[in-house]
Protein backbone atom coordinates (compact mmCIF):
# COMPACT_ATOMS: atom_id res chain seq x y z
CA UNK A 1 0.00 0.00 0.00
CA UNK A 2 1.14 3.76 -1.00
CA UNK A 3 1.04 6.19 1.83
CA UNK A 4 -1.13 9.33 0.77
CA UNK A 5 -1.43 10.65 4.47
CA UNK A 6 -1.26 14.30 3.41
CA UNK A 7 -2.76 14.51 0.11
CA UNK A 8 -2.78 17.82 -1.90
CA UNK A 9 -5.82 18.08 -4.33
CA UNK A 10 -6.28 20.28 -6.53
CA UNK A 11 -8.63 23.37 -6.17
CA UNK A 12 -11.67 22.25 -8.78
CA UNK A 13 -15.44 22.94 -9.59
CA UNK A 14 -16.82 19.88 -10.05
CA UNK A 15 -19.85 20.47 -12.85
CA UNK A 16 -20.85 16.75 -12.33
CA UNK A 17 -23.39 18.06 -9.82
CA UNK A 18 -25.31 19.34 -12.71
CA UNK A 19 -25.67 15.95 -14.15
CA UNK A 20 -28.27 12.87 -12.86
CA UNK A 21 -27.81 12.12 -9.76
CA UNK A 22 -28.02 7.89 -8.71
CA UNK A 23 -27.04 6.81 -5.41
CA UNK A 24 -26.11 3.70 -6.32
CA UNK A 25 -25.62 1.77 -9.41
CA UNK A 26 -29.29 -0.42 -9.40
CA UNK A 27 -30.55 2.77 -9.63
CA UNK A 28 -28.69 4.37 -12.76
CA UNK A 29 -29.22 0.79 -14.33
CA UNK A 30 -32.66 1.42 -13.59
CA UNK A 31 -32.97 4.50 -15.33
CA UNK A 32 -31.01 3.19 -18.26
CA UNK A 33 -33.65 0.55 -18.44
CA UNK A 34 -36.37 2.69 -18.94
CA UNK A 35 -34.69 5.37 -20.99
CA UNK A 36 -33.83 2.09 -23.82
CA UNK A 37 -36.91 0.05 -23.51
CA UNK A 38 -38.99 3.53 -24.60
CA UNK A 39 -38.04 3.38 -27.85
CA UNK A 40 -39.87 -0.10 -28.54
CA UNK A 41 -37.36 -0.84 -31.09
CA UNK A 42 -33.95 -2.74 -30.54
CA UNK A 43 -32.59 -0.40 -32.48
CA UNK A 44 -33.49 2.82 -30.79
CA UNK A 45 -30.03 4.23 -29.29
CA UNK A 46 -30.23 6.84 -26.12
CA UNK A 47 -27.31 9.30 -26.86
CA UNK A 48 -25.29 11.21 -24.99
CA UNK A 49 -26.48 9.62 -21.15
CA UNK A 50 -24.32 10.99 -17.95
CA UNK A 51 -25.31 10.04 -15.13
CA UNK A 52 -23.12 10.54 -11.53
CA UNK A 53 -23.18 6.94 -8.82
CA UNK A 54 -22.46 8.36 -4.99
CA UNK A 55 -21.44 5.10 -3.76
CA UNK A 56 -19.52 3.30 -6.16
CA UNK A 57 -18.69 0.73 -3.35
CA UNK A 58 -18.50 -2.96 -5.21
CA UNK A 59 -21.14 -3.72 -2.30
CA UNK A 60 -23.17 -0.95 -3.66
CA UNK A 61 -22.08 -1.72 -7.54
CA UNK A 62 -23.17 -5.42 -7.20
CA UNK A 63 -26.25 -5.68 -8.99
CA UNK A 64 -27.73 -8.69 -9.80
CA UNK A 65 -30.13 -9.88 -12.90
CA UNK A 66 -31.49 -12.52 -15.36
CA UNK A 67 -28.33 -12.64 -17.15
CA UNK A 68 -25.95 -11.84 -14.57
CA UNK A 69 -26.07 -13.76 -11.31
CA UNK A 70 -23.45 -12.77 -8.36
CA UNK A 71 -20.87 -15.55 -9.95
CA UNK A 72 -21.03 -14.19 -13.39
CA UNK A 73 -20.29 -10.36 -12.36
CA UNK A 74 -17.46 -12.02 -10.30
CA UNK A 75 -15.75 -14.22 -12.90
CA UNK A 76 -16.01 -11.07 -15.54
CA UNK A 77 -14.53 -8.67 -13.20
CA UNK A 78 -11.86 -10.95 -12.00
CA UNK A 79 -11.18 -11.81 -15.95
CA UNK A 80 -10.45 -8.29 -16.60
CA UNK A 81 -8.75 -7.28 -13.52
CA UNK A 82 -6.05 -9.73 -14.76
CA UNK A 83 -6.56 -12.08 -11.69
CA UNK A 84 -6.75 -15.31 -11.97
CA UNK A 85 -9.97 -17.61 -12.46
CA UNK A 86 -10.44 -21.62 -13.12
CA UNK A 87 -11.79 -23.42 -16.51
CA UNK A 88 -14.44 -24.40 -14.13
CA UNK A 89 -15.66 -20.42 -13.89
CA UNK A 90 -15.26 -20.15 -17.71
CA UNK A 91 -17.18 -22.81 -18.79
CA UNK A 92 -20.10 -21.87 -16.05
CA UNK A 93 -20.43 -18.25 -17.09
CA UNK A 94 -18.77 -16.84 -20.40
CA UNK A 95 -21.82 -16.10 -22.61
CA UNK A 96 -22.05 -14.25 -25.68
CA UNK A 97 -24.72 -12.84 -24.31
CA UNK A 98 -22.77 -11.73 -21.66
CA UNK A 99 -20.47 -9.66 -24.19
CA UNK A 100 -17.37 -10.67 -26.12
CA UNK A 101 -14.05 -9.16 -27.29
CA UNK A 102 -15.66 -5.52 -27.08
CA UNK A 103 -15.84 -6.06 -22.86
CA UNK A 104 -12.73 -8.17 -22.68
CA UNK A 105 -10.73 -5.27 -20.84
CA UNK A 106 -7.91 -7.36 -19.68
CA UNK A 107 -4.84 -6.64 -21.66
CA UNK A 108 -2.43 -5.11 -20.05
CA UNK A 109 -4.62 -4.06 -17.24
CA UNK A 110 -2.41 -5.51 -14.54
CA UNK A 111 0.21 -2.33 -15.85
CA UNK A 112 -2.28 -0.16 -16.69
CA UNK A 113 -3.45 0.12 -12.92
CA UNK A 114 0.25 0.10 -11.48
CA UNK A 115 0.83 3.18 -13.58
CA UNK A 116 -2.31 5.01 -12.24
CA UNK A 117 -1.56 4.33 -8.29
CA UNK A 118 2.14 5.38 -8.91
CA UNK A 119 0.84 8.34 -11.16
CA UNK A 120 -1.18 9.67 -7.74
CA UNK A 121 1.18 8.51 -5.19
CA UNK A 122 3.66 10.05 -7.13
CA UNK A 123 1.71 13.30 -7.79
CA UNK A 124 -1.63 13.87 -6.79
CA UNK A 125 -2.45 16.94 -8.43
CA UNK A 126 -1.91 15.08 -11.46
CA UNK A 127 -4.60 14.25 -14.52
CA UNK A 128 -2.61 11.87 -16.09
CA UNK A 129 -4.03 8.95 -13.88
CA UNK A 130 -5.77 7.22 -16.88
CA UNK A 131 -6.51 3.29 -17.79
CA UNK A 132 -6.71 3.32 -21.53
CA UNK A 133 -9.22 0.73 -23.00
CA UNK A 134 -9.51 1.16 -26.71
CA UNK A 135 -7.32 -1.73 -28.51
CA UNK A 136 -6.22 -5.26 -27.91
CA UNK A 137 -3.42 -5.63 -29.52
CA UNK A 138 -2.63 -2.77 -32.37
CA UNK A 139 -2.53 0.88 -32.46
CA UNK A 140 -5.64 3.73 -33.79
CA UNK A 141 -3.77 3.63 -37.04
CA UNK A 142 -4.84 0.66 -37.61
CA UNK A 143 -8.12 0.57 -36.27
CA UNK A 144 -11.35 -1.95 -37.83
CA UNK A 145 -14.64 -1.25 -37.19
CA UNK A 146 -15.40 -4.74 -38.21
CA UNK A 147 -13.36 -5.96 -35.45
CA UNK A 148 -15.24 -5.95 -31.78
CA UNK A 149 -11.79 -6.80 -30.38
CA UNK A 150 -10.77 -3.86 -30.91
CA UNK A 151 -13.91 -1.48 -30.71
CA UNK A 152 -14.21 -1.87 -26.77
CA UNK A 153 -17.46 -0.33 -25.11
CA UNK A 154 -15.55 1.64 -22.53
CA UNK A 155 -12.87 3.91 -23.62
CA UNK A 156 -11.11 5.23 -20.93
CA UNK A 157 -11.20 5.68 -17.18
CA UNK A 158 -9.89 8.96 -15.68
CA UNK A 159 -8.84 9.11 -12.04
CA UNK A 160 -8.28 12.12 -9.77
CA UNK A 161 -7.76 12.80 -5.82
CA UNK A 162 -10.54 15.42 -5.14
CA UNK A 163 -12.01 16.30 -1.75
CA UNK A 164 -9.50 13.87 0.13
CA UNK A 165 -10.85 11.34 -1.93
CA UNK A 166 -10.20 9.04 -4.97
CA UNK A 167 -13.25 9.52 -8.07
CA UNK A 168 -13.19 8.48 -11.39
CA UNK A 169 -14.55 9.19 -14.87
CA UNK A 170 -15.41 6.64 -17.11
CA UNK A 171 -16.01 7.34 -21.08
CA UNK A 172 -17.97 4.99 -22.74
CA UNK A 173 -18.70 4.74 -26.83
CA UNK A 174 -21.34 1.68 -26.13
CA UNK A 175 -23.49 1.21 -23.29
CA UNK A 176 -26.10 -2.07 -23.54
CA UNK A 177 -28.39 -1.62 -20.51
CA UNK A 178 -28.21 -4.97 -19.77
CA UNK A 179 -24.75 -5.18 -19.70
CA UNK A 180 -24.13 -2.13 -17.25
CA UNK A 181 -24.11 -3.94 -14.58
CA UNK A 182 -21.18 -6.22 -15.55
CA UNK A 183 -19.78 -3.30 -16.46
CA UNK A 184 -20.14 -1.47 -13.05
CA UNK A 185 -19.00 -4.28 -10.81
CA UNK A 186 -15.53 -4.04 -12.42
CA UNK A 187 -15.32 -0.39 -12.43
CA UNK A 188 -16.24 -0.28 -8.86
CA UNK A 189 -13.80 -3.38 -7.95
CA UNK A 190 -11.04 -1.56 -9.78
CA UNK A 191 -11.92 1.82 -7.99
CA UNK A 192 -11.54 0.20 -5.01
CA UNK A 193 -8.37 -1.59 -5.64
CA UNK A 194 -7.00 1.75 -6.29
CA UNK A 195 -8.06 3.39 -3.59
CA UNK A 196 -6.65 0.70 -0.98
CA UNK A 197 -3.22 1.14 -2.85
CA UNK A 198 -3.56 5.12 -2.17
CA UNK A 199 -4.94 4.22 0.96
CA UNK A 200 -7.71 6.70 0.39
CA UNK A 201 -11.67 7.22 0.82
CA UNK A 202 -13.77 6.62 -2.71
CA UNK A 203 -15.51 9.51 -3.73
CA UNK A 204 -18.12 9.42 -6.69
CA UNK A 205 -17.81 7.99 -10.20
CA UNK A 206 -19.38 9.59 -13.51
CA UNK A 207 -20.69 7.76 -16.04
CA UNK A 208 -20.18 9.31 -19.67
CA UNK A 209 -21.86 7.39 -22.55
CA UNK A 210 -21.97 8.24 -26.09
CA UNK A 211 -24.77 5.50 -27.19
CA UNK A 212 -27.31 3.54 -25.17
CA UNK A 213 -29.19 0.60 -26.49
CA UNK A 214 -30.98 -2.31 -24.66
CA UNK A 215 -29.02 -5.25 -25.53
CA UNK A 216 -26.49 -6.69 -28.07
CA UNK A 217 -29.33 -7.04 -30.62
CA UNK A 218 -28.83 -3.40 -31.87
CA UNK A 219 -26.63 -3.24 -35.16
CA UNK A 220 -22.89 -2.28 -34.35
CA UNK A 221 -23.22 -2.44 -31.29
Amino acid sequence: MVSTTSIKCAPSNNLNVRYPQFPTAKELHANLIELTSAGGDREFVVRNFVGVISDISVLASTVETDLFPKGALEYYTAKNMGWDFTQDDYDRWQLAERGGAQGDYRDGMAYKIANVIDCLATEPLSKRAVIPIPYTTTGSAQIDWKDQGQNKCCRELHFYLEDNKLKCTGIVRMQNANIFVKNIHFFATLIQHVAEELDVEVGEYTHWITNVCLDRSATSC
